[in-house]
C-alpha cells in the first residue's frame, strides 16, 4: 500500500526537478567578474595574468556545469517530459532575448547608415572608409554558414532514424564548417581597411559582426560537446534535447548572420 502511493519523482510528489544545490552560479559569476575586471587591466596596465586565470576559471566552470547537466539527463533520469517541454520554452526564450541583442545593432547601424552626420561627412559609407565587397569573402562566409545549417538538420535527420553514424558524420562537418567561418572571419578582420574606433561604421560593423562571430563560437563549442555525447551513444530518437538546443541555437546563428550579409556588407557597404 505504501508503494502505491510513493512519490513520483526523487521523493517530490510531482514531475519537476528539483536541482540539487551547486557552486557553479556563484564560482561562475565570480569568475567571469575576475574576468571583465582582469579585461580592464588587460587594456589600461598590460598585465594579463587576471584575464587568463579567469578565463581558465570561466572554462573550468562551464565544463563542470554541463557536466552536472548531462549527468541529470543521461544517468539520473531526471530529464522527464515534463522537464523537457520547460527546456524547449526555456530556450525558445534564450533565443529571442539574443534576437533583441542583435536588434540593438541592427537598429544603431540603420540610424547611422540613414542619416548620416556631419561628422562623417554626411555620407555613408564614411569617405576615410574602405568597406568589404560582400561578394568576396563574405559571401564565401555565407556559404560555409549556410551549408553547416543543412550539415546539422542532416545530423538531426539521422538521429530521428537511428543512424548514429551519419549522426556523427553530419556533426563532424558542422563543427568542421564553424571552425572555418571562424577563421575566414579573423582572416577578415586582420585585412580590414578600417580600424575599431575609426568612426560611427567601423564601431558597428564590428559590434555586430564581433559579436556574431563570438556566437559562432559558443555554437561551435555547444555543437562539440553534442558531437562527443553522440560518439558516446549519449542521444536517442526520443531523448536528445541537448542536441536539439544546439541545433536551434545554430540555426538562430544562420539567420542573424543571413540579415548581416545583407545589410551590413552589400547594402549597407
Amino acid at each position: 500500500m505504501a508503494d502505491a502511493h510513493a512519490a513520483p519523482h526523487g521523493g517530490h510528489k510531482h514531475p519537476f526537478h528539483l536541482v540539487d544545490p551547486s557552486p557553479w552560479p556563484l564560482v561562475g559569476a565570480i569568475a567571469a567578474g575576475c574576468l571583465a575586471v582582469g579585461a580592464i587591466f588587460y587594456m589600461h596596465y598590460g598585465t594579463p595574468w587576471l584575464m587568463i586565470l579567469a578565463f581558465l576559471a570561466v572554462l573550468a566552470t562551464m565544463f563542470a556545469w554541463w557536466r552536472d547537466v548531462v549527468r541529470e539527463a543521461e544517468h539520473e533520469g531526471h530529464h522527464n517530459p515534463v522537464v523537457v517541454f520547460g527546456l524547449r520554452y526555456g530556450m525558445a526564450l534564450f533565443i529571442t532575448s539574443e534576437v533583441m541583442f542583435f536588434v540593438a545593432f541592427f537598429w544603431a547601424f540603420f540610424n547611422a547608415s540613414l542619416f548620416p552626420t556631419e561628422g562623417i561627412g554626411g555620407i555613408w559609407p564614411p569617405a576615410d572608409v574602405v568597406p568589404f565587397k560582400a561578394f568576396e569573402l563574405p559571401f564565401l562566409n555565407t556559404l560555409i554558414l549556410l551549408l553547416s545549417g543543412v550539415t546539422v538538420t542532416w545530423a538531426h535527420h539521422a538521429l530521428l532514424h537511428g543512424d548514429r553514424k551519419q549522426l556523427i558524420q553530419g556533426l563532424t562537418c558542422t563543427v568542421a564548417l564553424g571552425v572555418a567561418f571562424t577563421s575566414l572571419q579573423a582572416f577578415e578582420y586582420a585585412h580590414a581597411g578600417f580600424k575599431f574606433t575609426q568612426n560611427v561604421y567601423s564601431s558597428a560593423f564590428f559590434m555586430a559582426t564581433g559579436f556574431h562571430g563570438f556566437h559562432v563560437i559558443i555554437g561551435t563549442i555547444f555543437l562539440t560537446v553534442c558531437l562527443g555525447r553522440a560518439i558516446k551513444g549519449h542521444f536517442t530518437p526520443d531523448h536528445h534535447f541537448g542536441f536539439e538546443a544546439a541545433a536551434w541555437y545554430w540555426h538562430f546563428v544562420d539567420v542573424v548572420w543571413l540579415f548581416l550579409f545583407c545589410v551590413v556588407y552589400w547594402w549597407g557597404g
